[in-house]
């Protein structure tokens, strides 16, 4: 179909060939990203390759100093002048070897089964009591584990820059140069390599408190960590893909459970995002529109709801709508049957997507009213020199330009609402509950649902799993739309 075709369509047929165009390419794109993995193991795989290649090379082409720095980290620099560089390199070596004999490689020992010594209760004949022996923690054992699988790549990488470090020294001083001393290798740093210092320590915290937790969290998914599983008194062991067997289809009531929720967090998604977008969009032209007074009066008056912090909203609103709450005692006394806002499934489902409109439209007014601002004059007076009305205008003009512009803003508000804990949690509390579903309720999203599971019933591996499922879904749906959208597509069309 050509794009004058498309242009012509009405808006709702536009919105609905577009949506039918997107999901017929979401296989392709999903086949197109799955190459790119592809290709990128691939890349990796050939990059360890010519690793191993470059190393066996300037094994056999270097010196002894070069040849036994392969041994013992930091020879080749120390033996040629570089003592301070080399002392470290030899440090770290024996702080390596100190940790592993001492801890790690018990620690590694123990991952396959995730321990095999129990609590034991022993009796005491010496002081006619009973003793408790600690046995093992499987959940100290798992995260020491991946601590110290991140430790040996960590050091397979400084072994590596020693070697590489004693083969540059011995070519320099094949070519007559004299290794650089560790206050020159400092100015160096400061002076060319300053970046590199600044970003260590935060990449370092990025990997002790962001990638070892979630590393840690996802080999959770993999065991049998629940309430019947709580170390040190009773150990869990790896249970491989049960947990999502359980979700999707070996455990009934589970499955049950997920699909149900699942179902309802794509809607809940949809709503709270379009929902917001397009009324916030309508409020925004309104206030802008030529004629009207007190624009910044208007502004400011929703701009003020926004200092109210959203929790406080939102646990006013549960109290309010509550069946003893203060609108169903104000409808009992005007002789009108009280509303079960939270306390009936579709009341609840309607509620929490109405009230999020309220707290959400200060929001999304002031992103639209800023680009609405920056749409160039000429495209509407040319519009209405050739006739068009509002919704012509809106539709043709307005609407595609919005949508251009935030298709990354959108993106990331329906991944942000699929994770939206706060207004579910605060205001419905994941409520009504229902005997259909496994420790949840009609309104639970799959965060809220996660979040139940691990602090009311200890059930983290399920929760894990979940928390798993929730990053692929968040993961594919941004990458595929956004790598659909006219924003990628069609990067200069509105410069």
């Amino acid at each position: 179909m050509k794009t004058i075709d498309i242009v012509s369509m009405p808006p709702l047929k536009r919105f609905g060939y577009r949506l039918a165009t997107g999901v017929k390419h979401l296989p392709q794109g999903l086949r197109q990203m799955s190459a790119a993995v592809w290709r990128g193991m691939r890349k990796r795989a050939a990059g360890i390759r010519d690793a191993a290649k470059e190393y066996g090379s300037m094994f056999r082409e270097g010196d002894v100093r070069t040849r036994l720095s392969y041994g013992i980290m930091g020879t080749g620099c120390f033996l040629r002048g570089q003592l301070v560089k080399g002392l470290m390199y030899l440090f770290l070596q024996a702080a390596f070897i100190v940790y592993m004999a001492t801890f790690g490689l018990s620690r590694l020992a123990l991952l396959p089964s995730l321990g095999k010594a129990v609590k034991q209760e022993v009796w005491n004949e010496k002081l006619q009591i009973y003793e408790y022996i600690q046995g093992d923690n499987s959940m100290l054992i798992l995260l020491f584990s991946v601590l110290t699988l991140f430790i040996l790549f960590a050091f397979l990488g400084a072994y590596f820059a020693s070697v590489r470090t004693a083969f540059r020294n011995q070519e320099l001083m094949e070519n007559g140069h004299r290794p650089p001393g560790f206050l020159a290798d400092l100015r160096h740093l400061i002076d060319n390599r300053l970046h590199v210092a600044f970003l260590t320590p935060p990449i370092f915290g990025v990997f002790l408190f962001t990638i070892l937790p979630l590393i840690f969290m996802i080999l959770i998914a993999f065991t049998n960590y629940d309430s019947a599983h709580q170390p040190p008194g009773t150990l869990f062991t790896w249970v491989g893909f049960e947990n999502f067997k359980n979700i999707f289809w070996s455990n009934p009531i589970q499955s049950q459970t997920f699909a149900g929720i699942f179902r309802w967090t794509l809607v809940w998604a949809f709503f709270a995002t379009f929902s917001n977008y397009i009324l916030g969009m309508i409020l925004a032209l309104m206030i802008n529109k030529k004629g009207i007074r007190f624009k910044k009066l208007w502004r400011t008056i929703f701009i003020v709801t926004i200092a109210v912090p959203q929790f406080v909203s939102l646990l006013l609103m549960s109290r309010l709508l509550a069946d003893q709450g203060a609108l169903n005692v104000l409808l009992g006394q005007l002789g009108i049957e009280r509303i079960p806002f939270l306390t009936n499934a579709i009341w609840a489902r309607i509620t929490v997507i109405v009230v999020n409109i309220w707290v959400g439209i200060p929001y999304t007014m002031l992103i639209t009213s800023g680009i609405l601002m920056n749409i160039p004059a000429e495209l509407y007076e040319s519009a209405r020199s050739d006739g068009a009305g509002v919704m012509k205008t809106f539709s043709k003009i307005t609407l595609p330009y919005m949508l251009f512009v935030t298709t990354p803003y959108l993106i990331t508000q329906f991944i942000g609402n699929i994770n939206n804990f706060n207004v579910i949690y605060l205001l419905s509390g994941g409520g009504p509950l229902s005997l259909d579903y496994y420790q949840a309720g009609k309104t639970d999203l799959l965060v809220t649902w996660l979040y139940k599971l691990t602090v009311n019933n200890q059930d983290y591996t399920l929760a894990s799993a979940i928390g798993i499922i929730i990053f692929v879904v968040s993961a594919v749906l941004s990458l595929v739309v956004f790598n659909l959208s006219a924003s990628t597509r069609k990067e200069d069309t509105f410069q």
